[in-house]
C-alpha cells in the first residue's frame, strides 16, 4: 500500500494518461500539480510516474483501471484521495473512435461508442461530485471533440454522436451543479484531429491520425488543457478559428419557420 501524502499542491486527477492527451497533459500540470493518473496498461503509466516523480519532483500516484466501469471510477475517488486527501480536479480524457458508415452501424457499435465516450465521463462526473460538494469547489474537464460540435466525417457518426451526447451533458451537470455550488466549474474541450494513435486504436481500424493534414500535437491540445484547469473557462477549443468555423455552420442549416 502507498504511503498517504497529504498533498499541499492541488490534485488533479487524469484519465487515459499512459499516452497521447493524457500524457501530455500529465508533463504539462506537473510542476503544479499532484498527479493521480489512470489508465488501463499498467507498465506504460508505472514508466511515465516514476519518469515525473524524477524529473519534476512532483507526487504521482498510477491506478491502472478502466473508467467504463463505475467501481473502477469509485475505486479511483477512494485511492486518490487516501494517499493525497484531496482531489481538485478531474479530466475525463478517455475516448474511442470508430470506422464505420452510418447505414452499417450495429447495436454492438452504438454500446461501445457510448460506453467508452459517454459513460467513463458520466461516472467520473458523479463520482467526484460529492467531493467537490464537501469542500465547496472543484473542476471537471471533459475532453470532447470538434466532431461533437460538426458531424462531417461519416465514417465517425456514432463517435460524432456520442460526443455531442456528452457535450449536452456537461452543459447540464454544470447547469445543475452550479445552482447551489457556483466554485464548481464543469469544462469542455474540443480538439480536432490530433496526432496521436487514436486513428488506429478505432473500432474497426481506421487511418493514422498522425497522416492527416491540419492535425495538432498532443503537446499543443495539453497546453490548452492546462490553461483551461488554470483559468476555469467553461467551453473552449483548440484551434483558433474554431468557434467561428462551428457558429457558421449552424448558422447556414437552421432556418425560422
Amino acid at each position: 500500500m502507498s504511503t498517504p501524502i497529504l498533498s499541499e499542491r492541488p490534485v488533479v486527477v487524469i484519465t487515459g494518461a499512459s499516452s497521447g492527451i493524457g500524457a501530455a497533459l500529465a508533463r504539462h500540470a506537473a510542476p503544479t500539480y499532484a498527479l493521480s493518473l489512470v489508465a488501463r496498461r499498467q507498465a506504460e503509466l508505472t514508466q511515465m510516474g516514476d519518469a515525473l516523480t524524477a524529473s519534476t519532483g512532483t507526487p504521482v500516484l498510477t491506478i491502472t483501471a478502466d473508467v467504463t466501469s463505475r467501481a473502477a471510477v469509485q475505486r479511483i475517488v477512494r485511492e486518490t484521495l487516501a494517499r493525497f486527501g484531496r482531489i481538485d480536479a478531474w479530466v475525463n480524457n478517455v475516448g474511442q473512435g470508430i470506422t464505420r458508415m452510418p447505414s452499417e452501424l450495429t447495436d454492438d457499435d452504438i454500446d461501445d461508442m457510448m460506453r467508452i465516450n459517454v459513460k467513463s465521463a458520466l461516472y467520473g462526473m458523479q463520482e467526484v461530485l460529492p467531493h467537490f460538494q464537501a469542500v465547496g469547489r472543484g473542476h471537471v474537464v471533459n475532453v470532447s471533440s470538434m466532431l461533437g460540435r460538426a458531424p462531417f466525417a461519416l465514417q465517425r457518426s456514432a463517435y460524432s454522436a456520442a460526443k455531442h451526447f456528452l457535450n449536452a451533458l456537461t452543459a447540464n451537470f454544470r447547469t445543475e451543479v452550479q445552482a447551489t455550488h457556483p466554485e464548481i466549474q464543469v469544462s469542455l474541450i474540443s480538439p480536432g484531429v490530433v496526432r496521436t494513435e487514436f486513428g488506429l486504436n478505432a473500432r474497426h481500424g481506421g487511418i493514422d491520425s498522425r497522416q492527416l493534414p491540419e492535425s495538432q500535437s498532443a503537446d499543443e491540445v495539453a497546453a490548452i488543457i492546462a490553461a483551461v484547469l488554470a483559468d476555469r473557462r467553461p467551453d473552449v477549443y483548440t484551434r483558433t478559428g474554431a468557434a467561428a468555423r462551428i457558429a457558421g455552420m449552424y448558422a447556414s442549416i437552421g432556418v425560422d419557420p
